[in-house]
């Protein structure tokens, strides 16, 4: 069977966490290898504050809490995303308010983006799927102009740029994840980039449970104390270790996952050429970091056959996501601006193929090889 996902494998990560174990310091984080990680985010994106947090998810609530998101206050924010995105907001009380995707790169629309505004807007959320940039030129134009803030869900997007500026370094906000199934992974982790230096302070308190811990060790002040609200966001440093060894190799890891990608659409390229099927599409101010490869088909039941197709031949894909909108709890907390045009219409006919770090190139070979077979089939019994 090829897998959807592997984990990442690193014997030089395994040598970290014992190198973490022997040194007899604390496990609890905020060592060695979780500074060694935050400077390498803030080196390579040019962010002033990184922070290594226990998840994307945990990234976002303290984004959430920075902005003071309260009760009435409304977030603008693709259906078409993880549900985290929402919930960080929604546990504060806001109301989220759903924009259409560009059907092209399944980016919120940028253009619709304006028009969602109210007077109790308080943050534009855009998501960077698949590692591909939304358009953040006209959405940070956007924000200013309405004194809003813009925290940028770039789950997918770490080593991803739009316009060569990095995913996650543009907005108010960034926030990153290292979860098992992302390009760099920590088992469970993420990260948050704080761009705006007003929020840099108060970061550090949240993460720390709502204290100036960090302040402490710094030995700015001679104990610390109960000061913010906050919460537990701090990571492991066993799991610092293991990730720091893949930041080391960022680019090996990439250059790897984006010739998988490259094999992909030129394997599939000629179904696209025929209208039997649609690649995922670039813009060519973004650089994208083959965090995912798709297709989509021309109907949700072509996706369901060749799904099952593919299980049958020894390949799981799968699909992504199920419109937040679209669920009975989102419809009790968010609205949808204007019409969902593209994205009920895109989410039912995306498929998601495997991909991941070391993947054989015979394997997919293999899976372009499965894919062409079930359309040849498909045309035979027309």
């Amino acid at each position: 069977m090829i897998r959807f996902s592997r984990s990442i494998y690193s014997e030089k990560g395994i040598s970290y966490i014992q190198e973490t174990a022997l040194r007899r310091e604390s496990l609890s984080g905020d060592g060695s290898f979780t500074k060694l990680c935050n400077a390498w985010i803030e080196k390579t994106t040019g962010t002033p504050k990184a922070l290594l947090t226990t998840s994307c998810t945990h990234a976002l609530e303290m984004s959430s809490m920075l902005m003071n998101i309260k009760e009435g206050d409304e977030v603008i924010l693709p259906s078409f995303t993880f549900v985290s995105t929402a919930n960080a907001f929604v546990l504060n009380g806001a109301k989220i308010v759903f924009v259409d995707i560009r059907p092209d790169t399944l980016n919120i629309n940028e253009n619709l983006v304006e028009g969602a505004l109210t007077e109790k807007t308080k943050a534009i959320v855009p998501v960077h799927y698949a590692g591909v940039g939304c358009e953040m030129d006209k959405i940070l134009e956007i924000a200013k102009h309405n004194n809003i803030y813009v925290i940028e869900d770039a789950a997918q997007g770490v080593n991803a740029t739009y316009k060569s500026k990095h995913l996650g370094a543009m907005g108010d906000i960034g926030c990153y994840s290292f979860h098992d199934s992302k390009n760099y992974t920590m088992g469970e982790g993420g990260a948050i980039l704080v761009n705006n230096n007003k929020f840099i302070e108060r970061a550090e308190i949240i993460r720390e449970k709502g204290t100036d811990r960090s302040r402490f060790f710094r030995g700015l002040v001679d104990k610390y104390t109960w000061v913010d609200k906050g919460s537990s966001y701090l990571p492991s440093e066993i799991n610092a270790a293991y990730l720091y060894a893949q930041l080391e190799i960022v680019d090996e890891i990439n250059d790897n996952r984006m010739k998988a990608w490259q094999l992909y659409y030129a394997g599939l390229s000629d179904l696209q050429k025929k209208g039997i099927i649609e690649l995922p599409y670039i813009p060519e101010h973004c650089c994208h970091n083959a965090h995912t490869f798709y297709i989509k088909t021309d109907t949700p039941t072509t996706r369901s056959k060749l799904i099952e197709y593919l299980k049958t031949a020894g390949v799981l894909a799968v699909f992504h996501y199920i419109p937040l909108h679209d669920t009975d709890y989102g419809k009790s907390v968010s609205r949808f601006y204007e019409n969902d045009i593209y994205t009920t219409r895109e989410s039912l006919r995306l498929l998601r193929l495997p991909l991941y770090y070391d993947m054989n190139h015979s394997d997919v070979e293999y899976v372009c090889e499965i894919i062409h077979n079930y359309f040849l089939d498909l045309s035979k019994h027309k």
